[in-house]
């Protein structure tokens, strides 16, 4: 075992509040390709981006329906957890996981058994679809079926409007709720697990300075470099869907913290 995973490993039994930072090199152990590596997405196809633009996808029918057959035939659509979402359950099993701030829109924490509550789906969940005009929202595998059928462009069933993923596109906000949650986690997380991210998004990649700048510890697990690797207590460049579950197995469950005696009543 390398001196970083050991470090890992005594940093994660030691920690009561846990704060995992996720991203797409999670993922790709269950097939579902990055989007900024080496054979990511927009690496290999810089048109791809369009259809994740708001202003394209809401202006040319071409690019929705591009869109469209993306999602038919995503890999994420079949995916399955992987032993890294699930080493995260077993971190929560345990009374560490304080919360999980994820870029990835693929629902696969949840899928692995993950408390909603304490997962951070900041980009979105491409499981859902969402009308642009009326908000109304439903499985997208409801969506994928007409298309399936023949329809290229399916709108929103209740009013005809635009239909699209209940994902964040390039030119809309982040949500302002999630974003003051997750600044909360990072305030008081005494461990930050970077996880398959290459820390170059912001804002979720400014969490991890800013929990280290209120005192927790760093331990970053991606296949390269990142700009916060100096900041990190242990770095892990193996592959996560085997690494991660090392770091995390055999974890004791935390004792539930007692509340202090009131002195007034001795």
């Amino acid at each position: 075992m390398s001196d970083a995973m050991k470090t890992a490993r005594n940093l994660m039994a030691d920690s009561r509040r846990v704060l995992a930072v996720t991203g797409a090199g999670l993922s790709t152990a269950s097939g579902i390709p990055d989007f900024r590596g080496p054979q990511g997405r927009w690496t290999q196809d810089p048109e791809a981006e369009k259809i994740s633009t708001l202003s394209y996808y809401l202006h040319d029918e071409g690019v929705r329906r591009k869109a469209w057959q993306a999602r038919l035939t995503s890999p994420a659509r079949t995916a399955h957890p992987n032993p890294g979402h699930r080493a995260l359950v077993d971190v929560e099993r345990s009374g560490r996981l304080a919360g999980i701030v994820t870029q990835n829109t693929d629902g696969l924490h949840l899928a692995a058994g993950s408390d909603p509550a304490i997962v951070f789906e900041v980009h979105g969940n491409a499981r859902r679809w969402r009308c642009e005009d009326c908000g109304a929202e439903g499985p997208m595998d409801e969506m994928l079926a007409r298309v399936e059928a023949g329809d290229p462009d399916p709108r929103c069933p209740v009013c005809g409007g635009i239909t699209r993923a209940t994902v964040i596109l390039f030119e809309e906000q982040l949500p302002a709720d999630l974003l003051d949650a997750a600044i909360t986690l990072a305030e008081h997380a005494d461990l930050v697990l970077a996880i398959g991210t290459s820390l170059t998004v912001h804002p979720v990649a400014g969490l991890v300075p800013y929990a280290v700048g209120h005192g927790a510890r760093l331990v970053i697990l991606n296949a390269e470099e990142t700009p916060y690797d100096h900041l990190a207590t242990a770095i892990i460049r193996g592959p996560i869907a085997e690494t991660l579950p090392e770091i995390t197995s055999g974890l004791t469950p935390l004792e539930p913290d007692l509340p202090h005696p009131d002195p007034a009543e001795d």
